[in-house]
């Protein structure tokens, strides 16, 4: 007999035992009929819902999460809902996410250009922050509720994440979730670049690109860590004011005006330490720029992105025009180049640590703080990633993990729309311009072919 037959069972014995009283005692109302099926259907009855009760959670869970569904433009990445509670081990902690942070490598992932992310479909995402809401076996230094800030190969642009408890590091007092985001990829590797590999001393000078951008600023805010440092910085026009606020000591507008020349005016000898994002023909001005012990530390090949899609032109002239060195012509000129990247470090989560202690001090002290540039939800991806794209930020770009609100989205297909008609009048304007411009052509010509009819019957009377 199991041990869900055995209640029936008894119950049936009862009942048995009221039909013989019921006999014996004629004033008594008839007894119920068959009592112990109805008894047997409560418990029947029961035990499903007590089923449905015990329904695992697992299997109930749903988060949004935004995946790479493959290589292309802004649309490729798209918010799906994945069902299932991701499952911890042993040393993992489970967060819920409230902020993610956009990285130029996001950009140059999306695109098939940044190797450390897996191939699509996969969720993007190398930062952000949360909140802990469970922990793993001989997890010691998390617990359910911490605030916390984290960096992972990939992976974090989804609603809730697992990662090893190592990978965390706990958001200080008065860093709100957006700042928290902004602050692991950008301070780290501007950290390390310039004080691991710079080895920054007072009375230096430095160059930094892109001086607008998450790295940029967090560079130079930790120039300013050290006495005395020159900051030299290229930003569009547009941004020079914000950028000096900051802390770079001369903007220069790469757009408009040769930087080396720009720098070279300035300071002939050249720079002490060069940050080098770009790649290409660039890193070759950069190594030229630099001073007897100078240090050129790149980081990146944002030169390779070139529109939405893979550009590859820009690819292929990238690749051509790549730095390269032979060791005699270092020791000659008394220079090093370094290479830094930080996916690459994701085994030495000691260093990172080291540094990040270091980072999250500077916060407490109120010396180094993240710039927001704008926040954006999940839903708002692809108008982020243009944002970053185009060069528009002024500091971090972020990704809120709080659903849209309704009244939001329906606004959306308006600014669409705006936007269609803004880039049609912009086309038309241009398609005018052009016409404007034949039709002067034309005009400077009529007086041309009029003289030259003149000059044909001079010419047949010779």
């Amino acid at each position: 007999m199991s041990g869900e037959d055995a209640p029936a069972e008894q119950q049936n014995a009862v009942d048995q035992k009221q039909e013989t009283k019921a006999a014996e005692e004629p004033k008594a109302e008839p007894p119920k009929t068959e009592p112990a099926p109805a008894a047997a259907t409560a418990e029947a009855t029961a035990t499903p819902a007590a089923a449905t009760e015990k329904v695992p959670e697992e299997e109930t869970f749903t988060y949004r999460a935004l995946v790479l569904t493959g290589y292309g433009g802004y649309d490729k990445v798209k918010l799906q809902v994945k069902k299932g509670k991701p499952a911890l081990k042993a040393g993992e902690v489970l967060v819920r996410v409230k902020a993610c942070g956009l990285n130029f490598a996001d950009l140059m992932a999306r695109q098939g250009l940044y190797d450390r992310l897996p191939s699509p479909p996969v969720t993007p995402g190398m930062e952000c922050s949360g909140v802990v809401e469970a922990v793993g076996e001989e997890v010691t230094d998390r617990k359910v509720g911490d605030k916390v800030m984290v960096l992972n190969r990939f992976g974090l642009w989804q609603e809730v994440a697992v990662v090893p408890s190592t990978h965390t590091f706990l958001i200080p007092e008065g860093m709100s979730f957006e700042e928290a985001a902004a602050l692991p990829v950008n301070y780290i590797t501007a950290y390390m670049m310039l004080f691991d590999f710079g080895n920054l001393r007072p009375n230096q000078s430095v160059l930094i690109h892109a001086a607008a951008g998450g790295v940029g600023i967090a560079a130079t805010q930790l120039c300013k860590t050290v006495k005395d440092v020159t900051v030299f910085g290229t930003a569009s026009a547009s941004k020079h004011e914000t950028i000096s606020e900051g802390g770079v000591t001369h903007p220069i507008d790469y757009r408009t005006k040769d930087y080396v020349e720009e720098v070279r005016k300035i300071s002939p000898k050249g720079m002490d330490i060069i940050l080098d994002p770009l790649g290409g023909s660039d890193t070759h001005k950069a190594y030229n720029l630099l001073k007897p012990m100078g240090k050129l530390i790149t980081y990146g090949t944002s030169n390779m992105l070139a529109g939405q899609k893979k550009n590859l032109l820009a690819v292929a002239k990238n690749w051509y025009h790549q730095f390269s060195i032979h060791t005699l012509s270092l020791i000659q000129g008394n220079k090093s180049v370094c290479g830094f990247h930080l996916g690459y470090l994701d085994g030495e989560m000691e260093l990172i640590t080291q540094a990040m202690n270091t980072i999250l001090d500077l916060y407490k002290e109120g010396k180094v703080k993240p710039r927001i540039d704008s926040t954006w939800h999940l839903e708002q991806v692809g108008d982020a990633m243009r944002k970053m794209q185009e060069r528009n930020n002024i500091g971090k770009v972020i990704l809120n993990t709080e659903p849209m609100p309704e009244e939001e989205k329906k606004e959306e297909p308006k600014k669409e729309d705006k936007k269609k008609d803004d880039k049609k009048k912009d086309d038309k304007k241009k398609d005018d311009g052009k016409k404007e411009e034949k039709k002067d052509d034309k005009k400077k010509e009529e007086p041309k072919k009029e003289e030259e009819k003149k000059e044909e019957p001079n010419k047949e009377e010779k």
